[in-house]
């Protein structure tokens, strides 16, 4: 290749790397994500359920500007293996420390879209020492799911039966009205086009995942970025010791993050910094 051309490439490719690289998990799959930027505070993003690392491409730049970021794909999605029987939440949060472990992060803020959120938390049990914030992205409204059986399962039939065309309708339902429609068909398209085996084993074990438990064992700060949609059981966080604060957006649903990734940025920084301000770190 001609080196104008190579600089060229590379000019026009936005602080994403050229290739993930990866790491195994304890099952022996590749986990594969990428590393940008660079700083103190390492940015550890992880996304949401049946989706992939490239739904932060609009955080991307803004965070490699003053951080160091770690954009992963959990085991099952995106670049990384397949090959679980189970896609439990705390083997998502193994392949999230085993990345952190690979590239040695001393001072990490987790950051969970979504399921992220939840795998988030299972990372940080896995991770004595080194994590000094979490952030949810419109996720950890309350501290754990309580759904009966019953509950779990009359949501996953509609799944199991046809799950191409329920994700695409449970995708649709989480916009809000007015939002743009290229944007929503192809989140729907993207997750539906998931594999089911892995969609609905971990839709599974988040809706009956016990997240209380390891919550209880945490002494890290927890965040929340949040739609004005969903309601807030800020009671039921009374319990958490370390603290948990919460900011919500205007206009949005559950993929602020892409909805209005400018104001999002601008809050998402915030949060960012008051985490290492309460850590004493900068």
């Amino acid at each position: 290749m001609r080196p104008i051309l190579l600089v060229l490439i590379l000019l026009l490719v936005p602080a994403m790397s050229l290739a993930a690289d990866t790491v195994k998990s304890l099952d022996d799959l590749d986990i594969a994500y990428d590393v940008l930027g660079e700083g103190d505070t390492a940015v550890v993003l992880i996304h949401c359920w049946s989706c992939d690392r490239t739904y932060w491409r609009e955080q991307l730049d803004a965070l490699a500007a003053k951080y160091l970021v770690v954009n992963i794909d959990l085991a099952g999605h995106g670049e990384s293996s397949l090959g679980r029987n189970n896609y439990l939440m705390a083997d998502f949060g193994s392949d999230v420390a085993a990345v952190v472990k690979k590239l040695d992060l001393k001072q990490v803020i987790l950051v969970g879209h979504s399921m992220g959120g939840t795998v988030a938390v299972e990372a940080a049990a896995q991770l004595p020492g080194r994590v000094i914030g979490l952030i949810g992205i419109d996720t950890l409204q309350e501290p754990g799911f309580n759904y009966p059986a019953q509950a779990v399962e009359g949501f996953l039939a509609p799944m199991r039966a046809d799950f191409k065309t329920r994700t695409g309708q449970f995708v649709a339902s989480m916009f809000p009205e007015g939002a743009d429609q290229a944007l929503i068909d192809q989140v729907a398209g993207d997750m539906s086009d998931a594999p089911p085996e892995v969609a609905i084993s971990a839709m599974y074990y988040l809706l009956t995942h016990d997240l209380k438990a390891t919550l209880e064992t945490l002494d890290v700060r927890i965040a929340c970025l949040d739609s004005d949609k969903a309601p807030i059981d800020r009671e039921g966080w009374a319990f958490y010791e370390p603290g948990y604060a919460t900011m919500t957006m205007e206009g949005v649903g559950h993929f602020l993050l892409l909805e209005k990734p400018a104001e999002f940025n601008s809050n998402f920084l915030a949060m960012i910094k008051s985490l290492e301000k309460y850590a004493g770190v900068r």
